[in-house]
């Protein structure tokens, strides 16, 4: 009876491929956790790609650390772009314009769940943005370092609350 595998193995390959949403209950487990920074590595190599690696890994650790159980999926964070404003320190602009003048960092990316032979089970696109000046004075040295640690903790937060367990 090879048809019903088959089909079942098309249904599965046209919900990955037409990016069906995954469904919180995919996500309600899960074996370990990787953030995959390759993507980004394309256009974006060097230290902050790494930091942003580092610091990501460990916000989903802690976010979803409470979920990790032997033996199921693995959830991968595919990082695909990364993009801090050019920040002066003036968040200016009028009332109309919601308080700010474009100085916004953002940190785009996919949740994916991973099966034991490598076969996405479902997977949850992310956009985080947060105002450049999340990390302090712009003038410090390690504001830019404290932007991308910001992204990834709201990253995180963000996911843990789309992906709730059931």
């Amino acid at each position: 009876m090879r048809v019903p595998s088959l089909a079942a193995a098309l249904g599965l390959l046209a919900g990955v491929v037409l990016g069906v949403p995954a469904t919180a209950q995919d996500f309600d487990r899960v074996g370990s956790i990787a953030v995959d920074v390759r993507p980004l590595q394309v256009y974006a190599r060097g230290p902050q790609t790494e930091l942003l690696r580092a610091v990501l890994t460990e916000a989903m650790q802690r976010s979803f650390g409470d979920r990790i159980v032997r033996g199921a999926p693995t959830l991968v964070v595919r990082v695909s772009g990364l993009s801090l404003a050019a920040y002066g320190g003036a968040q200016g602009g009028d009332r109309s314009s919601l308080g700010g003048s474009g100085t916004t960092d953002y940190l785009d990316g996919e949740a994916v769940l991973v099966g034991r032979g490598g076969e996405i089970l479902a997977r949850h696109p992310q956009l985080s943005a947060l105002p450049a000046s999340s990390g302090g004075a712009w003038y410090d040295p390690a504001s830019e370092r404290r932007r991308v640690a910001a992204l990834a903790e709201h990253y995180a937060q963000w996911l843990r609350r789309r992906l709730p367990a059931q």
